[in-house]
């Protein structure tokens, strides 16, 4: 159990995601406002809240929330019911924002690891759907604001977790699966970075064996899983600190800091009044719908982690690496292409190598020929890494590569015995300390052996036939 001087965290994360779509949620303008777009020109007449237009739910925008929704175990809702959200803020014209009242999704859940390993069920309350709001920009002119309306309606689904989470490290790993399945699915890219995925994160804290909860604090808008964990300390060590000081703690909105690494007051906690949107109808979703979704998910990442564990023989902490994505998934078993032989050294090739180079133009079918080539003794592990290195830098295949610079492996063993021959007889002092017990002294000899080769030897032959002469 995680815990501070007796006390116990209580966590709940309601997360934010914007959908992958094409147009918006209630109009037919772009979604797609990605940087060096031009300020408000993805903007349709509904969007800047011009009197007599209204708005169309976007079929689409909903069945990526039902995939989302299947995808944390969630019941459907046949019947959802839209709602305003009174908002008074420039970024966002119309004075409210579309939510919901019921929401389209109801109860899921999640199972993740607690900070032992373990596995531990984390309920889901609600996933509903409404509009993201435009962006302010400050920094323009120095007596200034303006509003760029383009990201104004695009989608998000605010997921809403139960206090059920207990500690810093399950708070991020309850996000990473969120994300993991987001991407899976295809309902929205999950990118932290970008702002694509956000959270407001809920802290309390009670005496450890208490059932009652204590007053939470919210703090908003954190999209990094390392400051995530970081606030969570922090906020949780505060409270304690003023409960056991005999201070009140006061429900509020608080912001994180990165650089001080504290939490800071940013508004009392308030609740804006919804009420049904008049221009909405009920949403309705058939159960026949929602099986046609059901049907057409992928695979999804806790199932494929259990899968690679299983059938591949890979670590639990390697699979969760190689599940993050579904293009890295389908990228490792392009390149094991069924070959039990490859599963564990391309699992290495990529977790080591590959992922420190993103961009990569590498295909899965050539990393598993490299693989091939150090198992067959082509060539070897050192080789490799110069091969790899080059097909990083685009000169081809593995086997274009090593036969444009000669670079097979040594399997002429009398060739190699003549070199290990020749390194004994002039290196006769380390010769004699072996032979006096510093069996250490042999990988010296080996080097040699393969400096005088090129590295273009079996390492472990060489060992071997080394070992050999000097018994």
């Amino acid at each position: 159990m995680y815990e501070i001087n007796g006390w116990e965290v209580v966590i709940g994360i309601e997360t934010h995601m914007e959908v992958l779509s094409q147009s918006k949620l209630f109009s037919g303008a772009s979604a797609d406002y990605k940087p060096g777009t031009r300020p408000n020109s993805q903007v349709s007449f509904f969007d800047a809240a011009l009197p007599g237009t209204l708005p169309t739910p976007n079929w689409f925008c909903v069945q990526q929330a039902i995939r989302m929704g299947l995808g944390i175990n969630a019941k459907i809702n046949n019947e959802s019911i839209f709602a305003r959200k009174l908002y008074f803020y420039p970024d966002n014209p119309s004075g409210y924002q579309i939510s919901q009242t019921i929401p389209l999704v109801g109860e899921g859940y999640l199972d993740i690891h607690d900070d032992h390993g373990n596995m531990k069920r984390v309920g889901i309350q609600q996933i509903h759907i409404e509009q993201d709001a435009g962006k302010l920009l400050h920094d323009k002119n120095p007596i200034k604001s303006f509003v760029d309306l383009n990201r104004l309606g695009v989608e998000l689904m605010e997921i809403v977790s139960k206090p059920d989470i207990r500690s810093p490290a399950e708070a991020a790993n309850y996000l990473r699966e969120l994300q993991a399945i987001a991407r899976t699915v295809g309902a929205s890219n999950g990118n932290m970075e970008e702002g694509s995925m956000r959270a407001d994160i809920n802290v309390s804290v009670r005496k450890i064996g208490s059932s009652s909860f204590g007053t939470r604090c919210e703090i908003k808008n954190m999209t990094s899983f390392k400051f995530i964990q970081a606030a969570i300390e922090y906020e949780a060590r505060r409270q304690i600190k003023a409960y056991e000081s005999g201070e009140e703690v006061i429900q509020e909105t608080r912001r994180y800091s990165s650089a001080t690494g504290e939490t800071s007051s940013l508004r009392p906690k308030e609740s804006a009044p919804l009420f049904p949107d008049p221009d909405l109808l009920p949403l309705i979703v058939t159960d026949e719908q929602i099986q046609a979704i059901r049907a057409s998910l992928p695979e999804l990442p806790s199932a494929r982690k259990a899968r690679f564990i299983k059938e591949y023989g890979l670590r639990e902490s390697d699979s969760a690496l190689l599940i993050e994505k579904p293009e890295i998934s389908n990228w490792f078993e392009e390149a094991v292409a069924g070959k039990s032989s490859r599963t564990k050294p391309v699992a290495n090739w990529m977790i080591s190598e590959l992922f420190a180079h993103p961009d990569h133009n590498i295909k899965p079918a050539d990393l598993g020929e490299l693989v091939d080539m150090i198992a067959d003794n082509t060539i070897n592990g050192k080789i490799a890494k110069d091969v790899f290195a080059r097909m990083l830098a685009g000169e081809g295949t593995p086997l274009e590569i090593v036969e444009k610079h000669n670079l097979k492996q040594t399997t002429d063993m009398g060739a190699i015995e003549a070199i290990i021959d020749e390194v004994i007889a002039a290196n006769p002092d380390q010769v004699a300390q072996y032979k006096a017990g510093k069996t250490g002294v042999i990988g010296w000899l080996v080097g040699q052996v393969m400096k005088q080769s090129g590295g273009r030897t079996n390492p472990g032959i060489v060992n071997q036939t080394m070992a050999k002469k000097l018994a």
